[in-house]
């Protein structure tokens, strides 16, 4: 958008503004704002699900509206589309998306609180853009909002609100991070506020196994398999019997190197120990196990033929559909084991906000029906409210089967990074 067009915007809004005032309905307010200011016309981007490495700091400028007390937060309830906020506008349109529900239970933004004030993000990766975009349509909901945003890795940021937290103070007033490591490692060294439970009622627990932080987006592991090879009833349901199954001998790919990867054996090694990992990640190679450079290249394998199966988090194929959508390509599940693993961007608000109660409201934004289906239909990820469901023909959140694992402990990877070295896969 070019600044032309935003001060045009922002003059639409100061009227309108004027408007709500003398009307005092915040859903017809908003409805008229979407509709005549066309403050969700920012590009979407679809994400990669890599955690950024570069360090900066933005400002963006804000939107519309006042603020009103948390208290008064209803209940989530069921919304047909039409009663949403512009629902096709933050729904991606790839070919992927498909027929979307025509109905679904949460919190529309239309009957959240309004946000009102400045919180400062530490951003830990954000799905190339994607989380930023995200934050940007927030702001632009509210004038007297404003968010402003650093970005870096999210272990960095977390070692960052960690020694800044023990200072005494640290800038941050959310920590939303790539990882639920990261931001269990920052709530396991009292860096974090409890929260409150209207915020957190819509998410599983085992995606808030505390109330210091709660998941925002899911990346399930999977096992991508070509669909000329076999049909889903022919794929594993648990990782341990693919080293012993002689239709995947020379057959299967992984990714060693990658982040994605790491997390999956370090709930393995969570789970059963580093001895049963070790004989696992041994088998594996000795059954001619490929190795790749990174997971999207382990599906594009499997699409391809080269491999007849692999080891991917589940929107890698959903990215190799965007280039190939005839691809013989499916996903299967295993069932409660570290195959299963559901790891989640998560977020948190940081002790000694200045604004506890808007950096909490934000993180509901962040959790509110249109914000699921922006995230979900744009970056591929997994919709933790469970209504909402993912790109593509897969499980719902809730029908998953995910071990029953804290997701804190994935950011203890360093073990898994001797043993892979160990065992000769790094």
């Amino acid at each position: 958008m070019d600044h032309s067009t935003r001060d045009g915007i922002d003059d639409d809004r100061t009227g309108l503004s004027r408007a709500r005032d003398a009307v005092g309905d915040r859903r017809s307010f908003l409805q008229a704002v979407g509709a005549s200011a066309g403050i969700l016309g920012l590009a979407g981007c679809s994400g990669g699900g890599t955690d950024g490495e570069t360090t900066s700091e933005t400002t963006t400028d804000g939107g519309s509206s006042t603020s009103t007390s948390t208290s008064t937060v209803p209940e989530p309830k069921t919304y047909a589309e039409d009663e949403l906020f512009h629902m096709d506008e933050w729904r991606g349109d790839g070919p992927q998306v498909g027929e979307r529900p025509t109905e679904y239970t949460g919190l529309s933004v239309l009957d959240l609180p309004n946000l009102r004030g400045e919180i400062t993000v530490y951003l830990g990766g954000g799905e190339g853009g994607l989380y930023e975009d995200a934050m940007q349509r927030i702001q632009n909901l509210y004038r007297d909002f404003t968010v402003y945003i650093r970005t870096a890795s999210s272990s960095q940021l977390a070692n960052t609100i960690i020694e800044e937290a023990n200072a005494g103070q640290s800038p941050a007033d959310v920590f939303w991070a790539i990882d639920a490591g990261s931001v269990g490692v920052v709530a396991e060294n009292g860096a974090t506020v409890t929260l409150p439970d209207h915020v957190t009622q819509s998410v599983a627990d085992t995606y808030h196994p505390t109330d210091e932080w709660v998941g925002i987006m899911g990346r399930a592991r999977s096992i991508p398999f070509n669909t000329n090879e076999f049909d889903a009833d022919g794929i594993p349901d648990k990782v341990a019997a693919f080293p012993d199954d002689p239709r995947f001998e020379d057959e299967m790919g992984w990714a060693p190197t990658y982040g994605a990867f790491q997390a999956f054996i370090t709930a393995m090694r969570e789970l059963n120990g580093r001895e049963a990992t070790k004989q696992w990640l041994e088998a594996m190679q000795d059954h001619g196990v490929r190795k790749y450079g990174n997971e999207f290249q382990v599906a594009n394998a499997v699409a391809s033929g080269e491999l007849s199966a692999g080891f991917s988090n589940h929107y890698y194929s959903r990215l190799v559909y965007e280039e190939r959508p005839d691809a013989p390509l499916e996903l299967a599940f295993t069932n409660s084991d570290a195959g299963a693993l559901v790891n989640c961007s998560g977020a948190q608000v940081i002790k000694n906000s200045a604004d506890p109660e808007t950096a909490a409201n934000f993180i509901h934004h962040l959790l509110s029906i249109e914000l699921q289906e922006f995230l979900g239909t744009r970056g591929f990820g997994y919709p933790l409210l469970s209504s909402v469901p993912p790109v593509g023909n897969l499980p719902t959140i809730d029908q998953l089967n995910p071990p029953e694992l804290d997701l804190s402990k994935l950011a203890n990877v360093e073990p898994t990074l001797d043993l892979l070295r160990e065992v000769g896969a790094l």
